[in-house]
């Protein structure tokens, strides 16, 4: 909010000045076009040039986009407040014109001098400057509003003096100066306390201090490193420590800790807690998904249906202020509270409070996700460090987020809903639909068929719905359709702000779903995206404990050919793990029904050995099904839970909690290979003691993977490894990853397949797991389990 460059100097633009002091009133999500900005600079241009012709006839020149500053002295502090005034008369005289142009769907009859406060005092604030810059006594202060929609325009003119303008200019700066003198107060509080911070352990675990030297050095030198750290470093504590020593140095301004899981959120929350614990003074918040931060069941923002929504905007500064006057750490739990006390919407309040800190701990998509990416923060780029946690999971997420798709099926139920009652929206509803079938008789004889370019008779067509839709929806409010509109109209909007990125790194593919058609646009190879969402900021660690090979996620995640790359090695005793591979057992598909009992029989054999707690991963849901209902017929003695498929956030802490550390019996957990229980989950101690991992991970053949598959076998010949077998062995390493956290845990963990010991898959074994064992009976495994646990 407030940009500090040196002590006791603050900058600030106008709008944001005005729109934080003054803003009042109601959260509204009431429909408003997605073409304002490109309209509106449409308007604004029109309404200039009309005034230009205008005053010419006059004599007179009117100044469009006239920049202004002012280095404002307000008790020890000097503000630079700035902007951009749209027009400005100079009468030559005492006198002078400031023009504020905004565009409007409002009927212009509605409009009065009442109709917004804030575009007053905008160009009020202009009037101000320019008045006391230049000499001036009296201020013409005009707000012209001009339609989206036609060419109408409604002038609304009041007279100052600049005396006037200049007693409402320093009301605001009063009103701003408590929050500039916080963030002046709070800068240097936090800087000491954050020079004064050691390394918040007793000592540094292997390959800890690697780390942090590594990621303080990429922040310093402004690159990105990739780093390849094995469960047990610390990653989380040795990625932190560096990037809030650079924050105490200003050496960066802000800390952006970006995770896939809600666990591992948490981690980092931790993270913070224990540096808490040396003093360091730090605003630090947790981004929480609006659907899961809303008070209300039914989700509607505005006044009529929430009364958090209602009056937020009144209330919302007076709680900004006391949050960040009396808590450091923003979580979910914290968040709420405030948000409860204060009677404000929690989701944008979060929104506002990041603003404050200095380390946001968020899901990728609010820096990633060209639909929910923090505008606020990425319109310009800004001394920010991205830790980017289990980078691995990235490589989907990225695609998934530069991918959008239409299905016909959808588009044809809504064209017969609402024929009724638009003629307008039916018909640009039907052409669509016309287009998309003929690319459905494409697919005819076939299941799909992938173009490496796009869908150019849909593009007409879903740009006249876009249009259409736009003028339906600001004047059809209670249709019972009214939903259903708006999300075809976000879903096409958001297929076509893909296809103005579509490039070679795409393809577009027609699919059969069921009865249904769907038009993808897919993105392949998301490199290009990651880097440049990158370069907004100033720094990047990527990690993971599974970045083998690293060629492969160097290329798929965007580095450039000087940034850094480190691999560290494990900080726990080998000796701790017993890894086995049962080589003589094949998990292919074709091969599954015979290997059942073998697979059983393994997984008995390394229960029996040692009572405790146990995962089985499996490569699908139906063969972990298939495998229980076998396994649990004589298994009375032994408590054995399996994974459902549609688990929410509190049946997954339930689950997890069968896992305890002081189990005397054994339990046996079913798990799907890649799913929510082989990564981010951290089972110390006794929790688990061993894991069972059957297949090789490899991804469900598909027609996703196949294109993977065919672009990169032609880009570099490796095809198979990019779409397949890297991401399937990462599966594997992150799975195996649950059993040792600690350096006391000791544990065991069995590989079935034989595909394992093969060659392209032993290169692929980190460093930590060359000491692993073959076993090629039941007999043999059990004396090795034996030995191992002594």
């Amino acid at each position: 909010m407030i940009e500090l460059k040196e002590k006791n100097k603050t900058r600030i633009a106008v709008r944001e000045l005005v729109e934080f002091i003054m803003r009042q009133g109601d959260i509204n999500s009431q429909f408003v076009t997605s073409s304002s900005a490109v309209e509106g600079t449409r308007v604004h241009q029109r309404i200039q040039k009309m005034y230009k012709d205008m005053y010419l006839l006059e004599g007179i020149e009117y100044v469009s986009e006239v920049s202004l500053k002012l280095d404002y002295q307000y008790e020890d502090f000097t503000c630079t407040i700035e902007g951009r005034a749209d027009g400005i008369v100079d009468y030559g005289n005492e006198t002078f014109m400031i023009d504020e142009i905004k565009s409007t769907a409002q009927d212009l009859e509605a409009i009065d001098e009442e109709y917004n406060e804030l575009h007053w005092a905008q160009a009020k604030c202009y009037g101000y400057i320019y008045g006391i810059q230049n000499e001036k006594e009296t201020a013409e202060i005009q707000i012209t509003y001009g339609e989206l929609e036609g060419k109408g325009i409604k002038k609304l003119k009041k007279t100052y003096s600049v005396n006037e303008l200049e007693k409402f200019f320093n009301g605001l700066v009063e009103k701003y100066y408590k929050w500039a003198r916080f963030s002046m107060e709070w800068k240097e509080t936090r800087n000491l306390s954050i020079k004064k911070m050691n390394f918040p352990f007793p000592q540094y675990r292997k390959g800890q201090r690697e780390m942090a030297v590594y990621i303080y050095k990429t922040i310093i030198e402004n690159k990105k490193i990739y780093i390849e750290a094995p469960t047990g470093i610390g990653k989380t504590i040795s990625s932190l420590f560096p990037a809030v020593k650079a924050i105490g140095e200003e050496k960066a301004e802000r800390i952006f800790y970006l995770t896939a899981k809600t666990t591992t959120k948490h981690i980092a929350e931790e993270a913070i807690y224990k540096m808490n614990e040396e003093k360091v003074r730090m605003k630090t918040i947790t981004l929480t998904a609006k659907e899961k931060l809303c008070f209300k069941e039914e989700k509607a923002c505005t006044p009529k249906q929430c009364e958090f929504a209602k009056g937020h905007f009144d209330r919302v500064n007076e709680a900004i202020w006391s949050i960040i006057n009396e808590k450091d750490n923003l979580n979910r739990e914290t968040i709420e509270e405030y948000a409860h006390k204060y009677r404000i919407c929690p989701f944008e309040f979060s929104l506002d409070l990041s603003l404050w800190c200095e380390c946001i701990i968020c899901d990728y998509n609010y820096v990633f996700d060209p639909r929910a990416s923090l505008k606020r923060f990425f319109e310009t780029s800004g001394d920010y460090v991205f830790l980017i946690d289990e980078a691995h999971n990235l490589v989907d997420r990225a695609r998934s987020m530069y991918s959008a798709e239409l299905f016909k099926g959808k588009i044809l139920k809504l064209k017969k809903s609402i024929s009724d009652e638009s003629k307008d929206l039916s018909r640009s509803l039907n052409n669509i639909n016309k287009a998309m079938l003929k690319y459905k008789n494409m697919i005819e004889g076939s299941d799909s068929v992938v173009m490496e370019k796009l869908p150019e008779d849909l593009y007409r067509p879903l740009n006249k719905f876009i249009e259409t839709a736009e003028k339906w929806l600001v004047i059809n409010e209670a249709s019972p359709n009214h939903e259903d509109i708006l999300d075809a109209y976000f879903n096409i909007n958001a297929f076509l702000r893909i296809w103005e990125i579509y490039d070679e790194n795409y393809v577009t593919y027609i699919q059969k779903s069921n009865e249904d058609t769907i038009i993808k646009l897919f993105c392949i190879n998301p490199s290009n995206f990651i880097r440049d969402i990158i370069k907004k900021g100033r720094a990047a660690a990527l990690f993971s404990a599974t970045m083998m090979p690293m060629t492969y996620y160097r290329t798929i995640l965007g580095a450039d050919e000087k940034d850094y790359t480190a691999r560290l090695g494990s900080p726990y005793q080998k000796e701790n793990l017993g890894l086995y591979i049962a080589n003589t057992v094949s998990t292919r598909y074709k091969d599954r029904e015979t290997s059942k009992a073998r697979v059983i029989e393994y997984i008995r054999t390394i229960i029996s050995c040692k009572n405790g707690n146990y995962i089985v991963f499996f490569p699908s849901y139906k063969y972990m099904k298939d495998i229980y209902d076998i396994f649990i017929e004589d298994m009375a003695d032994i408590e054995v839970i399996m994974q459902d498929n549609m688990m929410n956030e509190k049946e997954r802490e339930d689950f997890l909690q069968n896992f305890k550390d002081d189990s005397k019996k054994t339990m046996v957990a079913f798990a799907v290979l890649g799913g929510m229980f082989s990564e981010g989950i951290d089972l110390k101690g006794n929790r688990l003691i061993g894991a069972v991992i059957v297949g090789v991970g490899l991804p469900q053949i598909c027609l996703e993977r196949n294109i993977i598959k065919d672009f990169f076998q032609n880009k570099d010949s490796l095809g198979y490894e990019f779409s397949y077998m890297y991401p399937g062995m990462c599966k594997v390493l992150q799975a195996a990853g649950r059993v040792i956290r600690t350096a006391e845990d000791k544990g065991v963990v069995l590989l079935i397949d034989d595909r394992f010991t093969v060659k392209q898959y032993l290169r692929m074994f980190p460093e930590h797991w060359k000491h692993f064992q073959t076993i090629n009976s039941r007999k043999d495994f059990e004396d090795k389990l034996r030995y191992f646990w002594g």
